[in-house]
């Protein structure tokens, strides 16, 4: 595997120690007639899949077209408000959905352009290992509930799912206290009179959540409950998302994927087109960011050993985004 690397080894400007990025701003960036980029500032919103993908757009930035690369941390709204004020030149991963109505009301005002969709087949829902419905003979696990398919189908097995502090009733995990996603499901709780049989569980925190889950199929045992994709768990674990029931033909409720766009500062055309050319051609999945996290996760690699497996793995794709010469040098740099 020769995408890793050691780890002291040519880490990238702006990469090196993430805690000293926070106060990067667009200070320094423009040359002094104000039209020359020189260094271009992207957003870190605190979640591991927009800094693989701020990595993979460094990389190319810097080893392709010469630029120098720096990230500026903050809350999803606030990095946002960066965008559009021109402290940040590009956001890899804006799940709009989460800050619709200030990015559209930016977007109208021409304040933030979209330049892609960086991808669209992300998912969240309950999910249990898949052994809990298809068993696991290598490691000798026996299905535990063979004909679960729907969250409709959770009552029938809710002593598989039992809570270990309720013996009564099976436990889901939910989202965690505060995510929108545990409105949404509260409301398939109550909807489908889950709570005669269930305990909804709310974990104090991704960590927690993540942990239960790697703590259940480390065990063999049986989980359900919240997640979604990309992330390294999905990435590192097969799953099976529980099919949202219909009621007189209508699903109670559903979780639509959201289009996970790359938005850019308004002036970057103009700035840097050439960066505006390769960002609209900057596409990937779901699948692919989460085996990237799940390679993190799993060897115990760097964010820019997951950019070399990208970058190799994936050279039919990324080449795609840029001109000839850029790809040569960005391959050439990474020998």
């Amino acid at each position: 595997m020769n995408w890793i690397r050691n780890k002291n080894v040519r880490k990238r400007t702006g990469w090196i120690i993430l805690g000293l990025l926070a106060a990067v701003a667009l200070t320094g960036c423009l040359g002094e007639d104000e039209e020359t980029l020189e260094t271009i500032v992207l957003a870190d919103a605190g979640w591991d899949s927009i800094r693989f993908h701020n990595g993979v757009i460094a990389a190319i930035l810097e080893d392709g077209y010469g630029y120098e690369t720096s990230v500026t941390m903050g809350s999803t709204p606030a990095t946002l408000q960066g965008l559009i004020s021109g402290d940040i030149h590009i956001y890899s991963e804006l799940w709009i959905e989460s800050v619709w109505e200030a990015y559209s009301e930016a977007l109208d005002a021409g304040e933030v352009i979209q330049a892609s969709v960086n991808f669209d087949d992300n998912a969240q829902g309950l999910y249990v290992p898949t052994y809990v419905i298809e068993g696991d003979p290598e490691r000798g696990i026996e299905p535990m509930a063979p004909g679960l398919r729907s969250i409709a189908d959770l009552p029938d097995y809710w002593e598989v799912f039992q809570d270990p502090e309720d013996r009564n009733k099976g436990r889901i995990y939910g989202s965690i206290p505060g995510w929108e996603a545990d409105n949404t499901l509260q409301f398939i709780f109550e909807g489908l009179g889950l709570d005669e049989t269930y305990n909804y569980f709310r974990p104090g925190s991704e960590a927690a959540l993540n942990t239960s889950l790697v703590t259940a199929i480390n065990n063999g045992e049986a989980w359900v409950g919240y997640n979604w994709e990309p992330t390294w768990i999905t990435g590192l674990y097969d799953l099976t998302r529980l099919e949202i029931p219909l009621v007189d033909g209508e699903a109670v409720t559903q979780f639509e994927p959201n289009d996970v766009v790359v938005a850019v500062y308004a002036q970057l055309p103009e700035l840097a087109p050439e960066v505006m050319e390769f960002l609209e051609n900057y596409t990937t999945s779901s699948q692919i960011t989460s085996d990237a996290l799940a390679l993190i996760e799993e060897v115990d690699a760097s964010l820019d050993d997951a950019v070399d497996w990208f970058l190799e793995a994936h050279e039919d794709l990324w080449t795609a985004w840029v001109p000839t010469d850029v790809s040569e040098k960005v391959k050439a740099a990474r020998q």
